[in-house]
């Protein structure tokens, strides 16, 4: 949802990256929460080589995106910017204290039990494919990341989504972190996943944060 007043909340996003990440970059978590609350939001874009200087360094210190400034909250990090989402508007979190406390549990276990698996094939499938280590590496990786998937799989079970019939902020992360995986294939072996990240790409508020993702890809292209 693309802001027109000044009032409205700044992600800042990158404005050019390589056609393989596009539609990947985090903060795509952080404009798919804005658009499931139905909020407006703006994008601060910045070069890659502007991540890494003391300016951005000063709003995250790793010199990643996104980040997030709403003129009283100036926060980093995609998991904890959704879950401050979450929490301040309605739609992301279930009423309940118990569901509540399901949707945060699944959203940690996004970003903590299953993303950093994925993160172990993509060090040794791209990141560091030169290395002389990778090829040893990389069928460990894709095993260890299989296993982690099956027990994902049989959580989810039969349910759309991952309490039932509710969407929540912990569906938001496991589809985003999922997506990561599901272009090379590594969610073959696992039906109900690969049905479960297409639902979570067919509901509307993800659409519009993926189109406003790559306009400004494609407005830095023009």
């Amino acid at each position: 949802m693309s802001a027109t007043t000044s009032a409205a909340p700044v992600i800042t996003a990158l404005r050019w990256v390589p056609p393989g990440a596009r539609g990947l970059v985090r903060d795509l978590r952080a404009r798919w929460a804005f658009e499931e609350v139905g909020q407006p939001y703006r994008t601060h874009l910045l070069e890659l080589t502007e991540i890494k200087q003391p300016p951005h360094r000063a709003r995250q210190p790793f010199g990643q995106v996104p980040t997030l400034d709403d003129g009283e909250v100036a926060m980093f990090e995609s998991g904890a910017i959704v879950l401050h989402l979450a929490r301040r508007y309605p739609g992301l979190l279930p009423a309940d204290p118990a569901g509540e406390a399901r949707a945060i549990e699944w959203l940690f276990a996004a970003l903590s039990s299953v993303e950093p698996w994925i993160y172990s094939v993509q060090l040794a499938a791209l990141f560091e494919r030169d290395q002389p280590w990778s090829a040893e590496r990389l069928p460990h990786a894709l095993a260890q990341l299989d296993a982690r998937l099956a027990d994902l799989a049989a959580a989810l079970g039969d349910g759309p989504w991952l309490d039932g019939d509710s969407f929540t902020a912990g569906d938001l992360m496991m589809v985003a972190v999922l997506r990561q995986v599901s272009r090379i294939g590594a969610l073959n072996r696992h039906p109900t996943l690969a049905a479960y990240v297409a639902r979570g790409e067919a509901r509307p508020a993800f659409a519009r944060a993926l189109a406003a993702q790559m306009e400004d890809f494609e407005q830095r292209a023009a």
